[in-house]
Protein backbone atom coordinates (compact mmCIF):
# COMPACT_ATOMS: atom_id res chain seq x y z
CA UNK A 1 0.00 0.00 0.00
CA UNK A 2 1.15 3.48 -0.83
CA UNK A 3 1.98 5.97 2.03
CA UNK A 4 -1.52 7.94 2.73
CA UNK A 5 -1.14 11.70 4.41
CA UNK A 6 -3.62 13.33 6.53
CA UNK A 7 -5.39 14.62 3.90
CA UNK A 8 -8.59 13.24 2.68
CA UNK A 9 -8.63 11.33 -0.45
CA UNK A 10 -11.74 10.08 -1.99
CA UNK A 11 -13.60 6.18 -2.41
CA UNK A 12 -14.44 4.36 -5.32
CA UNK A 13 -16.74 1.18 -4.85
CA UNK A 14 -17.60 -2.05 -6.66
CA UNK A 15 -16.13 -4.88 -8.60
CA UNK A 16 -12.46 -4.19 -8.59
CA UNK A 17 -10.30 -5.70 -10.90
CA UNK A 18 -7.02 -6.23 -9.59
CA UNK A 19 -3.53 -7.90 -10.24
CA UNK A 20 -4.64 -10.64 -8.48
CA UNK A 21 -8.48 -10.46 -9.95
CA UNK A 22 -11.67 -9.43 -8.86
CA UNK A 23 -12.43 -8.21 -5.78
CA UNK A 24 -16.14 -8.64 -5.71
CA UNK A 25 -16.85 -5.78 -2.22
CA UNK A 26 -13.90 -4.34 -3.71
CA UNK A 27 -12.90 -0.48 -3.39
CA UNK A 28 -10.17 1.54 -4.46
CA UNK A 29 -8.95 4.64 -2.43
CA UNK A 30 -7.52 7.42 -4.14
CA UNK A 31 -5.60 10.47 -2.62
CA UNK A 32 -3.10 13.27 -4.80
CA UNK A 33 -4.27 11.82 -8.10
CA UNK A 34 -2.76 8.10 -7.03
CA UNK A 35 -3.91 4.80 -5.95
CA UNK A 36 -3.25 4.06 -2.17
CA UNK A 37 -5.47 0.82 -2.22
CA UNK A 38 -7.27 -1.23 -4.20
CA UNK A 39 -8.92 -4.51 -3.36
CA UNK A 40 -11.07 -5.80 -0.47
CA UNK A 41 -13.34 -3.37 1.11
CA UNK A 42 -12.95 -5.23 4.20
CA UNK A 43 -9.16 -4.46 4.24
CA UNK A 44 -9.16 -0.62 3.44
CA UNK A 45 -6.79 0.91 6.12
CA UNK A 46 -8.29 2.94 8.72
CA UNK A 47 -6.84 5.92 7.46
CA UNK A 48 -8.91 5.86 4.50
CA UNK A 49 -12.41 4.79 6.31
CA UNK A 50 -13.70 8.13 6.36
CA UNK A 51 -12.90 9.44 3.31
CA UNK A 52 -15.85 10.33 1.05
CA UNK A 53 -17.35 7.99 -2.12
CA UNK A 54 -17.08 9.35 -5.21
CA UNK A 55 -19.47 6.41 -6.62
CA UNK A 56 -21.21 3.47 -5.60
CA UNK A 57 -23.16 1.58 -8.48
CA UNK A 58 -25.14 -1.38 -8.34
CA UNK A 59 -23.11 -4.35 -9.83
CA UNK A 60 -20.25 -1.65 -11.34
CA UNK A 61 -16.94 -2.80 -12.26
CA UNK A 62 -13.70 -1.05 -12.21
CA UNK A 63 -11.01 -1.75 -14.41
CA UNK A 64 -7.93 -0.06 -15.13
CA UNK A 65 -8.10 2.83 -17.86
CA UNK A 66 -7.13 1.70 -21.46
CA UNK A 67 -3.89 2.45 -22.92
CA UNK A 68 -3.90 3.15 -26.43
CA UNK A 69 -0.37 3.00 -28.69
CA UNK A 70 -1.37 3.01 -31.96
CA UNK A 71 -3.95 6.35 -32.38
CA UNK A 72 -3.58 8.79 -35.50
CA UNK A 73 -6.44 11.36 -34.61
CA UNK A 74 -10.38 11.54 -33.85
CA UNK A 75 -12.87 13.98 -32.97
CA UNK A 76 -12.23 15.30 -36.80
CA UNK A 77 -8.26 15.79 -36.35
CA UNK A 78 -5.04 13.98 -37.53
CA UNK A 79 -1.89 14.35 -35.12
CA UNK A 80 -0.41 14.99 -38.27
CA UNK A 81 -1.80 18.60 -38.79
CA UNK A 82 -3.02 19.05 -35.46
CA UNK A 83 -2.39 22.50 -32.83
CA UNK A 84 -2.74 22.47 -29.15
CA UNK A 85 -6.61 22.59 -29.63
CA UNK A 86 -6.98 20.06 -31.68
CA UNK A 87 -4.98 17.67 -29.61
CA UNK A 88 -6.96 18.24 -26.86
CA UNK A 89 -9.58 17.46 -29.13
CA UNK A 90 -8.51 14.32 -29.95
CA UNK A 91 -7.49 13.18 -25.90
CA UNK A 92 -10.83 14.90 -24.96
CA UNK A 93 -12.92 12.26 -27.29
CA UNK A 94 -10.69 9.28 -26.70
CA UNK A 95 -10.72 9.64 -23.05
CA UNK A 96 -14.65 9.96 -22.98
CA UNK A 97 -14.25 6.41 -24.62
CA UNK A 98 -12.14 4.84 -21.88
CA UNK A 99 -8.31 6.09 -23.18
CA UNK A 100 -6.28 7.69 -20.19
CA UNK A 101 -3.27 7.19 -22.13
CA UNK A 102 -2.05 7.29 -25.59
CA UNK A 103 0.82 7.61 -27.87
CA UNK A 104 -0.20 10.48 -30.78
CA UNK A 105 0.94 8.33 -34.16
CA UNK A 106 2.17 9.39 -37.51
CA UNK A 107 1.97 8.73 -40.79
CA UNK A 108 4.56 8.35 -43.40
CA UNK A 109 5.41 11.92 -44.59
CA UNK A 110 8.15 14.67 -45.37
CA UNK A 111 10.70 15.30 -42.97
CA UNK A 112 9.45 18.42 -42.96
CA UNK A 113 5.96 17.26 -42.00
CA UNK A 114 6.69 14.35 -39.25
CA UNK A 115 8.94 17.45 -37.82
CA UNK A 116 5.74 19.99 -37.62
CA UNK A 117 4.13 17.23 -35.79
CA UNK A 118 6.58 16.14 -33.84
CA UNK A 119 6.83 20.02 -32.41
CA UNK A 120 3.66 21.07 -31.57
CA UNK A 121 3.08 17.23 -29.77
CA UNK A 122 6.05 18.24 -27.85
CA UNK A 123 4.76 21.42 -26.93
CA UNK A 124 1.17 20.17 -25.97
CA UNK A 125 3.09 17.75 -23.67
CA UNK A 126 5.00 20.68 -21.87
CA UNK A 127 1.08 21.71 -20.70
CA UNK A 128 -1.41 20.72 -18.44
CA UNK A 129 -3.27 17.69 -20.14
CA UNK A 130 -6.86 17.74 -18.81
CA UNK A 131 -7.73 14.52 -20.53
CA UNK A 132 -6.07 11.60 -21.93
CA UNK A 133 -2.13 11.67 -21.09
CA UNK A 134 0.39 11.69 -24.33
CA UNK A 135 2.97 9.64 -23.15
CA UNK A 136 4.65 10.27 -26.49
CA UNK A 137 4.90 9.65 -29.84
CA UNK A 138 4.63 6.28 -32.17
CA UNK A 139 6.28 6.79 -35.72
CA UNK A 140 4.70 4.23 -37.94
CA UNK A 141 6.48 5.19 -40.71
CA UNK A 142 8.29 6.49 -43.25
CA UNK A 143 10.78 3.69 -42.83
CA UNK A 144 8.21 1.12 -44.26
CA UNK A 145 8.03 -0.99 -47.16
CA UNK A 146 6.96 0.06 -50.43
CA UNK A 147 4.95 -3.12 -51.10
CA UNK A 148 2.81 -2.62 -48.01
CA UNK A 149 1.59 1.27 -47.76
CA UNK A 150 -1.61 0.48 -47.35
CA UNK A 151 -3.10 4.05 -46.20
CA UNK A 152 0.41 5.53 -45.99
CA UNK A 153 1.88 7.48 -48.91
CA UNK A 154 3.93 5.49 -51.01
CA UNK A 155 5.54 9.16 -52.16
CA UNK A 156 7.34 9.49 -48.64
CA UNK A 157 8.49 6.22 -48.02
CA UNK A 158 12.17 6.14 -47.38
CA UNK A 159 14.92 3.41 -45.93
CA UNK A 160 14.91 3.36 -42.27
CA UNK A 161 18.00 6.40 -41.43
CA UNK A 162 19.12 5.91 -38.11
CA UNK A 163 20.11 10.13 -38.40
CA UNK A 164 16.70 11.11 -38.49
CA UNK A 165 15.58 9.67 -34.99
CA UNK A 166 18.98 10.78 -33.87
CA UNK A 167 18.10 14.33 -34.78
CA UNK A 168 14.98 14.12 -33.32
CA UNK A 169 16.00 12.76 -29.96
CA UNK A 170 18.16 15.46 -30.05
CA UNK A 171 15.73 18.33 -30.56
CA UNK A 172 12.87 16.06 -28.37
CA UNK A 173 14.22 14.00 -26.11
CA UNK A 174 12.34 11.20 -24.80
CA UNK A 175 9.47 12.02 -27.01
CA UNK A 176 9.64 8.92 -29.10
CA UNK A 177 8.38 5.72 -27.43
CA UNK A 178 7.69 3.76 -30.55
CA UNK A 179 9.35 2.86 -34.42
CA UNK A 180 7.61 1.34 -37.06
CA UNK A 181 9.61 0.38 -39.77
CA UNK A 182 9.88 -2.94 -42.25
CA UNK A 183 12.56 -4.85 -40.84
CA UNK A 184 13.69 -6.55 -43.78
CA UNK A 185 14.84 -2.86 -45.71
CA UNK A 186 18.97 -1.58 -45.74
CA UNK A 187 19.13 0.42 -42.48
CA UNK A 188 16.68 -1.31 -40.51
CA UNK A 189 19.10 -3.77 -38.23
CA UNK A 190 20.88 -0.39 -37.43
CA UNK A 191 17.69 1.53 -36.42
CA UNK A 192 16.36 -1.17 -34.48
CA UNK A 193 19.98 -1.49 -32.33
CA UNK A 194 19.86 1.98 -31.62
CA UNK A 195 15.87 1.97 -30.72
CA UNK A 196 16.81 -0.99 -28.80
CA UNK A 197 19.84 1.07 -26.68
CA UNK A 198 17.30 3.42 -26.06
CA UNK A 199 14.70 1.51 -24.73
CA UNK A 200 12.49 2.56 -27.43
CA UNK A 201 9.51 -0.06 -28.88
CA UNK A 202 10.91 -1.19 -32.01
CA UNK A 203 7.96 -2.78 -33.80
CA UNK A 204 7.72 -4.31 -37.12
CA UNK A 205 4.59 -2.67 -39.61
CA UNK A 206 3.96 -2.35 -43.64
CA UNK A 207 6.71 -5.05 -44.41
CA UNK A 208 7.46 -7.65 -46.86
CA UNK A 209 9.90 -9.41 -44.37
CA UNK A 210 10.04 -13.06 -44.51
CA UNK A 211 10.13 -15.31 -41.53
CA UNK A 212 14.12 -15.60 -41.09
CA UNK A 213 14.41 -11.78 -41.33
CA UNK A 214 11.87 -11.21 -38.87
CA UNK A 215 13.39 -13.71 -36.25
CA UNK A 216 16.91 -11.51 -36.80
CA UNK A 217 14.57 -8.40 -36.29
CA UNK A 218 13.60 -10.04 -32.60
CA UNK A 219 17.27 -11.16 -32.33
CA UNK A 220 18.43 -7.65 -32.82
CA UNK A 221 15.61 -6.19 -30.43
CA UNK A 222 12.83 -5.99 -32.32
CA UNK A 223 9.82 -6.88 -29.91
CA UNK A 224 6.35 -5.36 -31.69
CA UNK A 225 3.76 -6.01 -34.71
CA UNK A 226 1.85 -3.33 -35.47
CA UNK A 227 -1.78 -4.02 -36.32
CA UNK A 228 -0.99 -7.69 -36.46
CA UNK A 229 -2.33 -9.33 -39.81
CA UNK A 230 -3.04 -6.41 -41.61
CA UNK A 231 0.05 -5.00 -44.17
CA UNK A 232 2.48 -8.08 -43.77
CA UNK A 233 3.27 -10.83 -45.13
CA UNK A 234 0.43 -13.69 -44.51
CA UNK A 235 0.99 -17.04 -42.81
CA UNK A 236 1.51 -19.66 -45.45
CA UNK A 237 2.27 -23.48 -44.77
CA UNK A 238 5.21 -23.48 -46.42
CA UNK A 239 5.82 -19.71 -46.16
CA UNK A 240 5.74 -18.93 -42.85
CA UNK A 241 6.10 -14.84 -43.82
CA UNK A 242 5.99 -11.99 -41.14
CA UNK A 243 3.00 -13.11 -39.39
CA UNK A 244 4.09 -16.46 -38.95
CA UNK A 245 7.50 -15.23 -37.12
CA UNK A 246 4.75 -12.72 -34.99
CA UNK A 247 2.63 -15.64 -34.16
CA UNK A 248 5.61 -18.06 -33.29
CA UNK A 249 8.10 -15.71 -31.33
CA UNK A 250 7.42 -14.84 -27.89
CA UNK A 251 9.37 -11.99 -27.73
CA UNK A 252 6.92 -10.22 -30.40
CA UNK A 253 4.10 -8.56 -28.48
CA UNK A 254 1.31 -8.41 -30.68
CA UNK A 255 -1.11 -5.45 -31.44
CA UNK A 256 -4.32 -6.02 -32.99
CA UNK A 257 -7.28 -4.34 -34.58
CA UNK A 258 -10.69 -5.62 -32.74
CA UNK A 259 -13.09 -3.82 -34.57
CA UNK A 260 -14.56 -6.97 -36.77
CA UNK A 261 -13.22 -5.47 -39.71
CA UNK A 262 -9.55 -5.75 -39.81
CA UNK A 263 -9.40 -9.34 -38.20
CA UNK A 264 -11.92 -11.73 -38.33
CA UNK A 265 -12.94 -12.70 -34.46
CA UNK A 266 -11.65 -16.27 -34.86
CA UNK A 267 -8.13 -14.82 -35.91
CA UNK A 268 -8.30 -12.84 -32.88
CA UNK A 269 -8.73 -15.77 -30.60
CA UNK A 270 -5.79 -17.59 -32.18
CA UNK A 271 -3.46 -14.85 -32.19
CA UNK A 272 -4.28 -14.17 -28.28
CA UNK A 273 -3.98 -18.11 -27.08
CA UNK A 274 -0.43 -18.05 -29.27
CA UNK A 275 0.44 -14.73 -27.49
CA UNK A 276 -0.57 -15.60 -24.26
CA UNK A 277 -1.89 -13.25 -21.19
CA UNK A 278 1.05 -10.81 -22.10
CA UNK A 279 1.71 -10.90 -25.62
CA UNK A 280 -1.24 -9.15 -27.24
CA UNK A 281 -1.88 -5.27 -27.24
CA UNK A 282 -5.34 -3.68 -28.44
CA UNK A 283 -5.06 -0.80 -30.31
CA UNK A 284 -7.89 1.53 -32.36
CA UNK A 285 -5.63 2.70 -35.20
CA UNK A 286 -8.41 5.23 -35.02
CA UNK A 287 -8.07 7.91 -37.71
CA UNK A 288 -9.85 11.56 -37.56
CA UNK A 289 -13.11 10.71 -38.46
CA UNK A 290 -13.70 8.43 -35.43
CA UNK A 291 -16.65 10.16 -33.37
CA UNK A 292 -17.66 11.27 -36.46
CA UNK A 293 -20.44 10.86 -38.97
CA UNK A 294 -19.77 8.97 -42.54
CA UNK A 295 -18.22 11.54 -45.36
CA UNK A 296 -15.08 12.56 -46.66
CA UNK A 297 -11.73 12.82 -44.97
CA UNK A 298 -8.30 12.37 -44.93
CA UNK A 299 -5.31 10.41 -43.15
CA UNK A 300 -2.27 11.86 -43.34
CA UNK A 301 -2.43 13.61 -47.20
CA UNK A 302 -4.60 10.73 -48.49
CA UNK A 303 -7.70 11.30 -49.14
CA UNK A 304 -10.52 8.71 -47.18
CA UNK A 305 -14.16 7.79 -47.59
CA UNK A 306 -15.89 6.30 -44.49
CA UNK A 307 -18.85 4.14 -44.92
CA UNK A 308 -20.97 2.35 -42.58
CA UNK A 309 -18.12 3.48 -39.97
CA UNK A 310 -15.36 1.59 -42.00
CA UNK A 311 -12.48 3.98 -43.18
CA UNK A 312 -11.00 3.45 -47.01
CA UNK A 313 -8.97 5.28 -49.24
CA UNK A 314 -11.15 7.19 -51.21
CA UNK A 315 -8.69 6.16 -54.07
CA UNK A 316 -8.62 2.59 -53.24
CA UNK A 317 -11.39 1.02 -52.11
CA UNK A 318 -9.35 -2.44 -50.87
CA UNK A 319 -7.54 -0.34 -48.89
CA UNK A 320 -8.37 -0.04 -45.10
CA UNK A 321 -7.60 3.73 -43.61
CA UNK A 322 -7.18 2.89 -40.24
CA UNK A 323 -10.49 2.51 -37.91
CA UNK A 324 -13.20 4.84 -36.42
CA UNK A 325 -12.89 2.59 -33.54
CA UNK A 326 -12.45 3.08 -29.81
CA UNK A 327 -11.08 1.18 -27.08
CA UNK A 328 -14.08 0.54 -25.18
CA UNK A 329 -15.49 -0.69 -28.44
CA UNK A 330 -12.25 -3.05 -28.81
CA UNK A 331 -12.82 -3.84 -25.72
CA UNK A 332 -16.29 -5.27 -25.80
CA UNK A 333 -15.35 -6.84 -29.21
CA UNK A 334 -12.37 -8.71 -27.29
CA UNK A 335 -14.58 -10.26 -24.61
CA UNK A 336 -17.90 -10.08 -26.83
CA UNK A 337 -16.76 -11.85 -30.03
CA UNK A 338 -13.47 -12.40 -29.30
CA UNK A 339 -13.85 -14.80 -26.59
CA UNK A 340 -11.17 -13.39 -23.80
CA UNK A 341 -11.88 -13.66 -20.67
CA UNK A 342 -11.92 -10.27 -18.61
CA UNK A 343 -8.93 -10.35 -17.31
CA UNK A 344 -7.23 -10.76 -20.25
CA UNK A 345 -9.08 -8.38 -22.56
CA UNK A 346 -8.46 -5.76 -19.56
CA UNK A 347 -4.48 -6.73 -20.04
CA UNK A 348 -4.67 -6.22 -23.54
CA UNK A 349 -5.88 -3.20 -23.18
CA UNK A 350 -4.25 -1.74 -20.40
CA UNK A 351 -1.39 -3.49 -18.75
CA UNK A 352 0.69 -4.61 -21.82
CA UNK A 353 0.61 -1.35 -23.62
CA UNK A 354 1.98 0.02 -20.56
CA UNK A 355 4.58 -2.57 -20.22
CA UNK A 356 5.77 -2.10 -23.79
CA UNK A 357 6.03 1.78 -22.85
CA UNK A 358 8.58 0.83 -19.51
CA UNK A 359 5.41 2.39 -17.74
CA UNK A 360 3.93 -0.21 -16.34
CA UNK A 361 4.88 0.66 -12.58
CA UNK A 362 2.96 4.07 -13.16
CA UNK A 363 -0.15 2.99 -15.46
CA UNK A 364 -1.54 0.00 -16.71
CA UNK A 365 -3.17 -1.60 -13.16
CA UNK A 366 -5.52 -0.81 -10.34
CA UNK A 367 -2.45 -1.48 -7.70
CA UNK A 368 -1.25 1.29 -5.02
CA UNK A 369 1.21 3.18 -6.05
CA UNK A 370 0.12 4.38 -9.59
CA UNK A 371 -1.64 6.59 -11.26
CA UNK A 372 -5.38 6.48 -10.80
CA UNK A 373 -6.50 5.69 -13.92
CA UNK A 374 -9.74 4.13 -13.78
CA UNK A 375 -12.91 2.93 -15.41
CA UNK A 376 -16.01 2.41 -14.47
CA UNK A 377 -18.08 0.07 -16.32
CA UNK A 378 -21.45 -2.33 -15.84
CA UNK A 379 -22.77 -5.41 -16.25
CA UNK A 380 -22.73 -5.16 -20.19
CA UNK A 381 -19.03 -3.00 -20.25
CA UNK A 382 -20.88 -0.11 -21.22
CA UNK A 383 -18.49 3.14 -20.11
CA UNK A 384 -19.80 5.19 -16.98
CA UNK A 385 -17.26 6.87 -15.57
CA UNK A 386 -13.36 7.98 -16.25
CA UNK A 387 -10.67 8.94 -13.80
CA UNK A 388 -7.79 10.25 -15.22
CA UNK A 389 -5.14 10.81 -12.44
CA UNK A 390 -7.96 10.69 -9.57
CA UNK A 391 -10.09 13.53 -11.68
CA UNK A 392 -13.56 12.49 -12.81
CA UNK A 393 -13.86 13.33 -16.29
CA UNK A 394 -17.36 14.79 -17.49
CA UNK A 395 -18.46 12.54 -20.61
Amino acid sequence: MAEVNQESGHLLYGLVLTPGGIARDGVVAVQDGIIVYAGAARWLPEACSGWPESNRVQDGLLIPGFVDVHVHGGAGHDFMYADAQAITEIAGYHAANGTTTMLATTMTASKEAIDRALGEISAYRSMEMPYAQLAGVHLEGPFISPKWPGAQNPEHIVPPDVNWLIEWEETYPGLIRQVTLAPEREGAAEVISWLRRRRITAALGHTDAAYEQVIAAADAGLNQAVHTFNQMTPLHHRKPGTAGAVLSDERIRAEVIADGIHVHPAVISILARLKGPEGLILITDAMSAAGLSDGEYAIGDLPVKVQDGVARLRDNPDALAGSTLTMIKGFRYLIQEAGLSLEDASRAASLNPAISLGLERSIGSLEAGKRADILLLDGALNLHGVWVGGRRLEL
